[in-house]
């Protein structure tokens, strides 16, 4: 028996010597390397890479019946290969090519300046036109659509390259260096996470957390309120650090919190690789600077004579800093979409100045605070040792602000806009705090993109694509100070990181084949001897809500678009296969998209459609959509989805995202809640979703039962019970029947059945205590980064002079239930819209 136990170990022992040997070979052949004597506790390898997670390490050591005999041997710990320095991927929100100094503009920006003059400045970089797209792209190096972001989160639809779901198949870029022994981090927006799976109940695999990134400090959705985040976590975790700090702000708070991150990394082993992801909210609004940022940046009077003249300034700047060719054009104004600033009243002026003030102030205060997390990583000597990449912006300038900005973007989004006296009036002395959710007009965003055409959201202009990037490697990137004018987009980051740190882009993940990477790696451009390189990025398709283009080697394909980028609420949309005007340019000899040669070469532009349809099919870019706001209210996978009666326990429940609670716009319903008010009076929230620029809440005030309906801060509607409730069990109804066809109407690209009246009536124990009809309701959004809370409330409170947050309820919640009851299209209903459809169609 002992012989055969002998001869059978023994055999498995030249198994294993055999296979060991075998994969040293493979290793060997891939360019693995191991450091130290194998099997002890210091020893260290790094890993093929093309099959991720790396099998199990062989045990090299031995066993015999007893520890004493037996050779103990450690896994060798798993490193980059030698060289690979360390990563900070920094991109900002909606900064435009024309904003930084950096790149001409007149906001300064030290922090990217810093970056730039250790390295280089890319002028022909270019993202998506819009947030979730352009980093998806950033984070796997697959096109948006490839990667199932053609639009934002929020607007999802049921289609592969629209349902905002990174697949098995396309790993990100911290999958990847985690694997390969990187530490790794995202610190600020997370726009990758589908809406229906961002609440407490996961799943966390669409999380930072689960795609790579070990450690996450940020927010989840669009933008958030810097001052009061209600969707700020802590990896899976809420977290509400404003609470009880006046004048605190998450764009120090997440900065303090990737150096502590870096500091402690550095502590625990300085020679610990990490990739840090950073994504600060800046500059997407709302726009919201600390006072003293304000103060600096009004004292520049950066802004005193206008848009026009702004443009004049920034593009001369360009041709002297070289970030744009000498014989690029300034794109001329465009007079049928936006006011010249001679024409504006004295009030219109002081406004719109204002805004930009607030706006420079959130840029140089976000460049700040970059700044120090890139002094964090100098003041533990590792600056020569990593790699920066610097994107400014991951679209165009956001016009998404209304031609006369807006207190709340939240208004824009619903179609209102507010008249200049009433800002000036009500908002101008507070613009930038948490009392508003602001943004600017939508001709500093035009200007902020100079010298190009169009914003944010157009694909087919460089105005909506083209963000300065410097990228800086200390010691590596020899030609310190350089311009490189290759083309280039956002996909090729990925592969360029793999380049520089010598990872293999994996073919298998868990198990799963993976979609080649798409972009190219630009790291050929690090050496001063090919500043002059022709770019390997010779094809680059372009989408977004219909917009399509392309470029092709020098040549750009533009379709003009048909909707303007803060004409956000519209319905009627034109066929986006069939629908649009094509431009073409020849960008190696016009930069700026200036001179229009379609009509000098139909030819050209029929083999540049083409083309690009035949990118569409292979990047999962069909069927093309061109909605907008209708695609917001979609329905899609969420807790709510095909319920309408929700049952809550009343037991605290707070911080789920919107996307879970019952959706109450643009219909009827019921809200019943089954309290028990101690002997001493009653007060606090029982049921609330948003917050201080839209949203609904049921709670008692002084013992008197509260619903209020907060019209996007422009309005409040209350019903208030006219006494107080006696201690003891009550059960608080409140029972809204709304007038209007609800979001049915949207399926006919018709807005007439949302935004209408109804009558809201509130009781206790049975008995009528207040009615009243709302001649208006919020019709598509009233919550960005607010949540649904039950017993108390996040965020910011619905109504600041009845309560402040988080106003938890002094009694019990026995149960709370909100039944829904749906607009229903009767066959008469369907008739109409179809024929009111069918003539809009005609029209466009």
């Amino acid at each position: 028996m002992w012989t055969t136990h002998k001869i059978w170990k023994r055999s498995l022992l030249q198994l294993v010597m055999v296979f060991t040997a075998f994969l040293l070979t493979v290793g060997t052949a891939n360019g693995q390397q191991t450091t130290g004597v194998p099997g002890s506790p210091s020893a260290t390898t790094s890993i093929d890479g093309r099959y991720v997670p790396a099998p199990p390490q062989p045990f090299g050591g031995s066993i015999e019946l007893n520890a004493l005999q037996s050779k103990a041997a450690w896994p060798a710990r798993i490193v980059p290969p030698k060289g690979a320095p360390n990563i900070l991927l920094i991109m900002t929100d909606d900064v435009g090519f024309g904003a930084p100094s950096t790149f001409g503009g007149v906001i300064p920006t030290p922090a990217f300046q810093r970056v730039a003059d250790m390295g280089l400045r890319y002028t022909n970089f270019h993202t998506t036109s819009l947030c979730s797209p352009t980093r998806a792209a950033l984070i796997t190096g697959r096109n948006h659509h490839s990667a199932g972001f053609g639009v934002i989160s929020e607007q999802s639809t049921g289609f592969p390259g629209y349902n905002s779901i990174i697949e098995k198949n396309t790993s990100t870029i911290g999958r990847i260096l985690l694997e390969n022994g990187y530490r790794t981090s995202w610190f600020g927006k997370d726009h990758n996470t589908p809406t229906y799976t961002s609440s407490q109940a996961g799943p966390f695999d669409q999380w930072p957390t689960g795609m790579g990134f070990e450690y996450f400090y940020g927010f989840i959705g669009g933008d958030t309120n810097q001052w009061e985040p209600g969707m700020l976590f802590r990896n899976t975790t809420a977290i509400y650090p404003y609470v009880g700090h006046p004048g605190w702000n998450l764009t120090t708070a997440m900065a303090d919190d990737a150096v502590g991150w870096l500091n402690q990394l550095d502590d625990l082993d300085p020679t610990l690789p990490f990739f840090l992801h950073y994504v600060p909210g800046g500059t997407h609004a709302p726009h919201h600077p600390t006072p003293e940022w304000v103060e600096k940046a009004h004292n520049l009077h950066l802004f005193d004579n206008g848009w026009n003249a702004l443009r004049d300034e920034i593009y001369a700047n360009q041709k002297k800093l070289g970030v744009i060719p000498q014989d690029a054009q300034l794109t001329p104004w465009p007079d049928k979409l936006l006011p010249r600033w001679e024409t504006l009243s004295a009030d219109e002026k002081k406004l719109y100045i204002r805004q930009a003030e607030i706006y420079a102030a959130y840029l140089m205060y976000t460049d700040h605070e970059i700044g120090r997390v890139i002094q964090e990583v100098e003041r533990e000597g590792k600056l020569d040792n990593t790699l920066i990449i610097f994107i400014s912006g991951d679209n165009g300038a956001s016009a998404e602000g209304t031609i006369h900005g807006t207190p709340s973007e939240l208004m824009a989004f619903n179609g209102v806009d507010v008249p200049v006296a009433d800002q000036l009036k009500y908002f101008y002395d507070v613009w930038g705090t948490d009392k508003t959710y602001n943004h600017f007009a939508v001709a500093w965003a035009w200007a902020l993109d100079t010298p190009y055409k169009w914003t944010k959201q157009i694909p087919s202009f460089f105005g909506g694509t083209s963000n300065g990037m410097a990228i800086a490697w200390p010691g590596h990137i020899k030609d310190a100070g350089g311009i490189r004018n290759q083309f280039h987009s956002v996909i090729d980051i990925v592969p360029t990181i793999l380049e520089v740190t010598g990872i293999l882009a994996p073919v298998m993940v868990d198990g799963i084949a993976q979609k080649p990477i798409e972009g190219v790696s630009l790291a050929y451009t690090f050496d001063k001897a090919n500043a002059n390189a022709p770019s390997p990025h010779r094809k680059q398709y372009f989408e977004m809500m219909g917009v399509q283009g392309l470029y092709d080697n020098g040549w750009m394909l533009s379709a003009v678009p048909v909707r303007a980028p803060w004409d956000l609420a519209s319905a009627a949309m034109p066929d986006p296969a069939s629908g649009f005007k094509f431009e073409l340019y020849d960008v190696n000899h016009d930069w700026t998209q200036n001179t229009d040669l379609s009509a000098k070469n139909p030819a050209k532009v029929q083999e540049m459609k083409d083309l690009m349809f035949a990118e569409f099919a292979k990047y999962q870019v069909l069927p093309l959509d061109a909605s907008v706001a209708t695609r917001l209210v979609a329905p899609r996978p969420s807790m709510a989805a095909g319920r309408d009666v929700f049952t809550y326990s009343g037991k605290p429940t707070i911080g789920m995202p919107i996307a879970t609670a019952p959706n109450l716009l643009g219909t009827s319903f019921t809200m019943t809640a089954v309290v028990d008010v101690p002997q001493a009076e009653a007060d606090g929230m029982i049921a609330t979703a948003g917050g201080r620029f839209g949203g609904w809440a049921l709670y008692v005030l002084k013992g008197k039962p509260v619903f209020n309906w907060n019209l996007l801060d422009l309005k409040r509607v209350k019903w208030m019970a006219p006494e107080a409730l006696a201690p003891g069990k009550h059960t608080i109804e409140y029972d809204f029947k709304y007038d209007g066809l609800g979001f049915a109407t949207l399926a006919f690209n018709n807005m007439s059945g949302i935004g209408g009246s109804g009558t809201g009536v509130l009781k206790v124990d049975g008995n009528v205590v207040a009615n009243q009809t709302m001649e208006k309701t919020i019709p598509l959004i009233f919550a960005v980064d607010e949540t649904f809370d039950i017993g108390s409330d996040t965020g910011s409170s619905v109504d600041d002079q009845d309560y402040q947050i988080p106003f938890t309820f002094t009694g019990t919640i026995d149960k709370l239930t909100i039944a829904v009851q749906h607009p229903q299209l009767t066959p008469a209903d369907v008739e109409k819209l179809k024929k009111a459809e069918m003539s809009a169609t005609d029209t466009n």
